[in-house]
């Protein structure tokens, strides 16, 4: 070990997981894990259509059924004026949430939700779907970005007009927003090119396949308080979106954290929760909630696909002289796909004076699109290191040989504007090219693939507590879902920083009432944000006992 490397007790140690014992026995309580006494089971009534208008909804016969307990549709979510879609610090377009978690006049995807019921069985709420009568006007759809960019394409939203484009359109369109990052003079950097390279590339949307469908149990008070049992990456994050689509006061709404069976950035917003508060509120009873494997696919957000172009110029010698990209992302039915995040990662790895890259957000009829690992990264990185390779056989170059000549380094400018800080691209490429697989012999049918990528970790409001109870052990209580295992590093942290046993050390995920407010789990954000949060708790309590 080097000798400015410090031995640390537990930090790098093989500890026992303080979820590890509940899930390897089957103890752990995931979504649909719950259950309360006189519970109503919720089923969903969703779109046959890609895109239709709503001419009616007859549920007076579900109604009718003894059993149900509970119909809800479109009508019985508060109306969001357009002045009012972007309300609170909370990110989203409530507007559009509450449209995409129960469709107003118009359906815009194949699974959109256009009704809810609890009964009182599984059977019955089934059955009080088929006897709702929905009558539509089927119209023509759009699912492939290019296509939707198009003049003549259908139109989904018609007060959807292009932002980032001067003047700003007065015809409606799928185009949600223009974006642009540049660099430098383009042209100028292409001039002094001795190879251009410009390729097209398309990736298909992908859902993130976590093992566990999304599932809820909410009970809502007479009181109209209400409590909230759920499977999502960030619990503070459903209570906010809750109460801002159903127009609740936050401290109206405590949301348990349930344990996650996966989640890649999909389980970053809310399908379940509202409907099932709603019919829990009508009913007088608490209401679960789960989709089936079928309902997750056609109802809940995959990553973008896209179309992007790529053209990247260089010199003999390996110098990158200019780099453009242009990405078309699928947002879904309605705005928000990843594309600006694509534009700010796709030529941050390199040292490029001359860049541009421009994103387009554009809407389909399609399940609305939400992050998966890195959102908008992978796809423009797939389309900028591909093009690379392209140049690197063109020059005759090792791929890592040219990565290396273009390395980002400390104080390089990034397209988007920051200059970097700490970077240690140079150092991972000389790694990987003093390693013993990159020198490997390879046999037949084998190939060796260089490629590498950017992301930015964010901070995030993130608050967290360590208390010492009564016979001196410790409690880490956390706000952000374990996910990867955030349990075991902040009691690590908290140990470490103590100087007691880690066994005598108790990490939880607190729910919305017991602490206060955090970011969701995502962004690779909570080993560095909670982890601070509970080392500076943790000295605190080393002064507080000194001091008494």
């Amino acid at each position: 070990m080097p000798d400015d490397v410090k031995e640390y007790r537990w930090i790098g140690k093989r500890t026992m997981r303080p979820d590890g014992v509940d899930k390897v026995t089957g103890r752990a309580a995931f979504g649909a894990d719950y259950a309360m006494p006189d519970m109503l089971v919720g089923q969903v009534l969703r779109s046959p259509h890609a895109h239709a208008r709503i001419l009616s909804i007859d549920t007076s016969k579900a109604e009718a059924m003894p059993e149900v307990k509970a119909v809800v549709t479109s009508t019985d979510f508060p109306e969001i004026p357009p002045e009012e879609a972007t309300k609170g610090t909370a990110p989203p377009n409530f507007r559009h949430l509450s449209q995409n978690l129960m469709a107003r006049e118009k359906v815009l995807y194949e699974g959109h939700a256009v009704a809810a019921v609890a009964a009182t069985t599984t059977a019955a709420a089934k059955k009080a779907l088929s006897l709702i009568d929905v009558k539509y006007e089927v119209l023509p759809h759009v699912i492939d970005v290019e296509e939707a960019m198009k003049p003549g394409a259908p139109v989904l939203h018609e007060d959807l007009f292009t932002d980032g484009v001067d003047p700003k359109p007065k015809k409606p369109s799928n185009v949600a927003k223009r974006l642009e990052f540049s660099i430098g003079d383009l042209d100028a950097g292409f001039e002094e090119a001795d190879i251009i390279i410009e390729r097209n590339y398309t990736t298909k949307p992908v859902h993130q396949g976590y093992i566990e469908p999304h599932a809820v149990v909410a009970d809502v008070a007479e009181d109209g308080q209400a409590k909230v049992w759920s499977s999502s990456q960030g619990h503070f994050m459903i209570r906010q979106y809750c109460a801002g689509l159903l127009n609740m006061h936050v401290a109206d709404i405590r949301v348990t954290p349930a344990e996650i069976g996966g989640g890649f950035g999909g389980k970053t917003t809310v399908w379940l929760e509202p409907p099932a508060m709603l019919l829990s509120r009508k009913a007088g009873r608490p209401v679960k909630m789960t989709m089936s494997r079928a309902d997750v696919f056609r109802a809940t957000g995959p990553t973008s696909g896209s179309a992007m172009t790529c053209k990247i110029g260089a010199r003999k010698d390996g110098r990158i002289t200019a780099a453009s990209l242009e990405v078309k992302f699928q947002a879904g039915a309605f705005p928000g796909s990843p594309a600006g995040q694509g534009c700010m990662c796709a030529f941050t790895p390199y040292d490029i004076e001359n860049a541009k890259a421009v994103g387009y957000d554009v809407v389909v009829n399609r399940p609305k699109a939400t992050a998966y690992r890195a959102p908008g990264a992978p796809s423009a990185a797939f389309a900028v290191e591909s093009t690379l390779d392209q140049i690197a056989r063109g020059l005759k170059m090792d791929p890592l040989e040219l990565r290396a000549k273009n390395a980002a380094r400390e104080g390089t400018r990034t397209v988007y504007g920051p200059m970097l800080g700490v970077v240690g691209y140079e150092a991972t490429l000389e790694a990987a090219k003093n390693h013993p697989h990159y020198s490997a012999p390879l046999g037949p049918n084998q190939g060796r693939g260089v490629a590498s990528g950017y992301w930015f970790n964010v901070g995030g409001e993130t608050s967290a507590a360590v208390s010492v109870t009564e016979d001196g052990t410790i409690m880490v209580m956390s706000g952000t879902p374990d996910i990867g295992g955030s349990r075991a590093s902040l009691a690590i942290m908290a140990a470490e920083v103590l100087g007691v046993d880690i066994d005598d050390v108790r990490a939880i995920i607190a729910d919305t009432s017991s602490l206060g407010f955090n970011r969701h789990t995502g962004g690779s954000r909570v080993t560095f944000a909670a982890g601070m949060m509970v080392t500076e708790a943790a000295k605190d309590v080393v002064e507080q006992l000194r001091e008494r």
